[in-house]
């Protein structure tokens, strides 16, 4: 089964939808949406709720970091282009204006409330395997924020896998390219998520 949610933030439900994650709220509302979902998610009957994974691209793979960091319920986490430490994305991003107006204030007006929901900030409660996916010509999220979550991750001894992709930016859009994406995420997921043999079977 997928579920693909629409949390705050999402687009396609109106400017209130859409208005839920303006401000310095990014860990938070959406967050909570999206464990909601895994919630109603694990509660059927046919979802098998020891067997599921999360991931996401671009924002949705800064809230696949952000449960990296505070949520150990799944099996494992493919995170696309995501934003891992605000701080060091917003100084290399083609667009240093964009984040400052979200959130409200920039990090030179409070540095501390900046990074409330930077996932480096927690990075050290991460525990769930992770398949980290960028384009090395990313100019939105720059594959600096790629390389820093797997070297915290490599030396936390989280389980972690990089797959970078020299040609491509912020999505991966070359046919041969698009088919190994495909084929890595779907091998990692399902290593992963493959049902465990009961221990003396």
């Amino acid at each position: 089964m997928v579920a693909q949610p629409n949390p705050r933030g999402s687009t396609g439900y109106g400017d209130e939808l859409l208005a839920g994650i303006w401000g310095n709220s990014w860990g938070t509302g959406c967050y909570q949406d999206v464990m909601a979902v895994a919630d109603a998610l694990a509660a059927r009957p046919e979802v098998d709720a020891d067997r599921m994974a999360a991931m996401g691209g671009s924002f949705g793979g800064y809230m696949a970091n952000w449960i990296g960091c505070n949520d150990a319920r799944f099996r494992c986490l493919v995170t696309h282009a995501g934003v891992y430490e605000f701080h060091a994305f917003n100084n290399v991003t083609d667009t240093p204006a964009w984040m400052p107006h979200m959130i409200g204030f920039g990090p030179w007006e409070d540095a501390e409330a900046w990074v409330a929901c930077s996932p480096h900030r927690k990075v050290s409660q991460w525990r769930t395997p992770t398949l980290i996916v960028h384009g090395e010509k990313d100019y939105r999220v720059p594959i600096s924020e790629a390389l820093a979550l797997f070297e915290a991750l490599q030396r936390l001894e989280v389980p972690s896998e990089m797959l970078i992709f020299p040609d491509e930016n912020h999505w991966i859009l070359k046919p041969r390219n698009t088919i190994a994406w495909y084929e890595r995420v779907l091998d990692f997921v399902g290593r992963h998520t493959a049902a465990r043999m009961p221990s003396g079977a």
